[in-house]
């Protein structure tokens, strides 16, 4: 004998509806997740007037993902960041932190002086160690 469907016990009709809400749900925060961050970042005009606009949008750490599409740069003093065995080191939280290879920036600095882009830990994007805020840096001229 069926049973009998009423307020208390939803119909095959309401659970395929509802898994039909759920999986759509789904796709649309795939969809969402699957657009560029370049696309989502904003630019609020700070910098619409700056000779270097254009190329601090252009830079990509080495694994191809742009610095300020996730993070502001920040201008580093000469003492906060070093090289030490080979590899970049930046001071940053009281400690010194190395510089994961994937999120140099090769080419010139136009700015001079070194610039760190920092996320959250965890965040990382480009696969490497997420427990280094470090999502890009390029070395200034000194070096």
């Amino acid at each position: 004998m069926p049973r009998a469907s009423g307020p208390g016990r939803p119909n095959r009709a309401n659970n395929q509806s509802r898994r039909l809400t759920l999986l759509a749900f789904i796709c649309l925060g795939i969809a969402v997740a699957l657009i560029p961050a370049r696309l989502l970042a904003r630019d609020d005009g700070r910098f619409a007037d700056s000779p270097l606009k254009e190329w601090f949008e252009s830079l990509r750490n080495k694994a191809g993902l742009y610095c300020c599409s996730k993070a502001d740069g920040h201008p580093l003093d000469d003492g906060d960041w070093d090289m030490k065995d080979s590899n970049y080191r930046v001071f940053l939280h009281g400690e010194w932190t190395v510089v994961p290879h994937d999120t140099l920036v090769l080419g010139p600095n136009k700015l001079g002086k070194a610039i760190v882009w920092l996320q959250h830990p965890g965040e990382l994007a480009w696969g490497g160690d997420i427990n280094t805020p470090i999502l890009c840096f390029i070395p200034g001229t000194g070096v």
